[in-house]
């Protein structure tokens, strides 16, 4: 609810000095600052807040052309920052991939399919990429490459699980060049049938490079989609409130060719998330080279306020990179990796730069901190310069001992939320409960600062994420962290805001409801504070503000902000479905009729007969041998 005429006592003075452009009052703020830690009221201008407090305490602020938006006593909260979120990747992608994130079941997603297939023209390709996993689904398996070849017989359809596996039908498998002979990559396999034929199923074994290689081969937007893109995945990103992100860079994301579009969406004024950012060496055997490059291109801290640089990382060379696919063994580091790691480091800290660096298991924290204590030794280590892990689900306490003492900080991710079954079916129960050890890592004192790891992995959504926090939960509702190893609320909001700003050096500006710091802001659906535990990850944002910029408004704050951007191409996955989807039953009976009509799996009908129901028997063998 907007006005510009008196609201609650507040009446517009005409001769307001500087009056703010922006006031939020009837609110519930939780500021996140431990000296004013409630308000009801702020004021913005020029897009900072320069009054928190109430109604009083704004009043003076306001002129005849402020907007004030009543929060109908609704929470508000400091916007929301992911401190490991591929934002920048994800934004190139976004319009061409059907999400599954918060679809409830397989039915669905294969409905979902089947009418994206008959909106894509000849030539594109219909891709779901992550944000999902089979245990959100009521049938807790996969599609079939058979199924994806039911529902889409000529278009080419590439289905990723996490980091663990891709599914294609035929038509994809024909347009990526697969044949009996082809050889399976390192780290990667490509499943066969009996006769030596690929099914369609690829497997990171544990490496995920099959995977993305072969997602790489398929069609990419135009510059001007891209644009497109990447201010929808923002837009998307605002919907939950969120205002900043910390881009982990990532694999295809090479500096600075990719890094065109945001940086010239950021010379336009058009981001509506604050982004800092860091590069990524592509080329094993080339990192040293690429680094060095750009240590003269670039320096932590350039950039303004929407885009600045934060470092090197989340790779800084490839031989000491571990993976997360627990569907796997642990991986055994190369010989090398440590000589590499610290090249790398040592180049870094000598041109004074900071860096993240991708770490899942304990083994390979621990051999990266003998690096790092021996650069430190050299005084190549200085307090002050801003590092950190990301990950680190299986990390030791002696270790997170020896991180703090080398001044480092963390970034935890909700991966286990995920992938917590494949965890558990290798680790154990018990082990997964800490995994990562959150409480330890907070009651040392370190930075611990949350995201999500999407968009390959988990959902963008931050309240997932914040469930898991709090919670514990998995996608399936179940609950994989005991209580004692939760963190509460609060906790969980500092780690989704101030100290994602602690990582980047920002904490002064952002993070916090404070005057003089960044407006950025969320009005809630509901109130993170007083809902059940189980429903924080129905949370959404019905007001985000960035820099005192309405970005995201709907109910009643319905065309506050400007309207999106056409989406380019038209035939877009997006266009149909948005991004995340809340669940769908009516989805479900819909799609029934879907799975009756394709060619099901062994594993599957028996599961069915298992479960009691009358299924058909088998199909005939298909005469061209394999999977589909």
């Amino acid at each position: 609810m907007t006005s510009t005429m008196p609201v609650g006592g507040i009446r517009p003075g005409p001769g307001v000095p500087d009056p703010a452009g922006l006031v939020v009052r009837n609110a519930r703020i939780h500021t996140g600052d431990p000296r004013l830690p409630a308000a009801s009221a702020v004021a913005v201008r020029d897009g900072v807040f320069v009054a928190v407090g109430d109604d009083a305490d704004i009043a003076a602020h306001v002129g005849p052309d402020t907007t004030v938006v009543d929060a109908l006593g609704r929470r508000v909260i400091p916007g929301l920052i992911d401190s490991h979120l591929h934002v920048i990747r994800g934004g190139l992608n976004y319009l061409l991939e059907l999400r599954w994130d918060g679809v409830t079941s397989l039915r669905q997603g294969l409905r979902m399919l089947r009418e994206q297939v008959e909106r894509t023209p000849k030539g594109q390709w219909v891709r779901v990429v992550g944000g999902w996993s089979k245990d959100q689904f009521t049938e807790k398996r996969l599609p079939t490459p058979a199924e994806l070849t039911a529902v889409a017989p000529d278009t080419p359809v590439f289905v990723l699980h996490l980091y663990q596996a891709a599914v294609l039908n035929r038509a994809a498998v024909t347009a990526v060049g697969h044949t009996r002979d082809t050889p399976d990559p390192p780290g990667g396999q490509i499943v066969r049938d009996h006769a030596g034929n690929p099914t369609g199923m690829l497997l990171a074994a544990p490496a995920a490079g099959l995977l993305y290689a072969t997602l790489a081969q398929g069609p990419s937007l135009s510059p001007p989609e891209q644009v497109s893109s990447t201010r929808h995945f923002l837009r998307e990103l605002n919907r939950f409130g969120l205002t900043g992100a910390v881009d982990a860079a990532g694999g295809f994301q090479n500096f600075p060719d990719n890094y065109g579009v945001i940086m010239d969406l950021a010379r336009a004024g058009e981001l509506t998330v604050r982004i800092a950012y860091h590069l990524f060496p592509q080329t094993p055997g080339q990192e040293l080279r690429d680094l060095e490059r750009w240590t003269g291109m670039v320096s932590p801290g350039d950039g303004d306020a929407w885009l600045r640089c934060n470092g090197a990382g989340e790779n800084l060379a490839w031989s000491p990179a571990d993976f997360e696919n627990f569907a796997e063994p642990r991986p055994e580091l190369e010989a090398r990796a440590q000589d590499d790691l610290e090249a790398a480091v040592r180049l870094l800290m000598t041109h004074g730069w900071g860096f993240r660096l991708h770490a899942t298991y304990d083994e390979t924290i621990q051999q990266d901190l003998d690096v790092f204590d021996k650069l430190a030794a050299e005084g190549l280590f200085p307090r002050g310069t801003s590092w950190f892990f990301d990950h680190a689900e299986t990390v030791s306490e002696a270790n997170l001992d020896r991180i703090k003492a080398l001044g480092g900080a963390l970034s935890v991710q909700n991966r286990m939320m995920f992938q917590g079954r494949a965890f558990i079916d290798r680790y154990g129960a018990a082990r997964a409960q800490t995994a990562p050890p959150v409480r330890a890592m907070l009651d040392r004192g370190l930075t611990v600062a949350a995201g999500t790891d999407a968009t390959r992995v988990s959902s963008y959504n931050p309240w997932l994420s914040l469930a898991w926090l709090v919670g514990g939960f998995t996608v399936d509702g179940g609950r994989l962290n005991r209580a004692a190893d939760r963190v509460d609320r609060e906790t969980a909001l500092r780690m989704y805001t101030l100290a994602g700003a602690e990582l980047t050096g920002e904490a002064d500006v952002k993070g916090t409801v404070e005057v003089g710091k960044y407006a950025d802001l969320a009005v809630l659906s509901a109130d993170y504070f007083g809902v059940d535990e189980a429903d924080i990850a129905r949370i959404e944002s019905l007001l985000t503000v960035v820099g005192g910029r309405v970005v995201h408004g709907t109910a009643e704050y319905e065309g506050l902000a400007a309207p999106p951007p056409p989406v380019l191409p038209a035939w877009s996955p997006v266009a149909r479905f948005g991004g995340y989807r809340r669940g769908d039953p009516d989805g479900v009976v819909q799609a029934r009729h879907l799975l009756d009509a394709v060619a099901e799996s062994e594993e599957h009908l028996a599961w069915r007969r298992g479960r009691g129901e009358a299924v058909p028997e088998p199909p005939p063998a298909d005469p061209l041998g394999g999977c589909f």
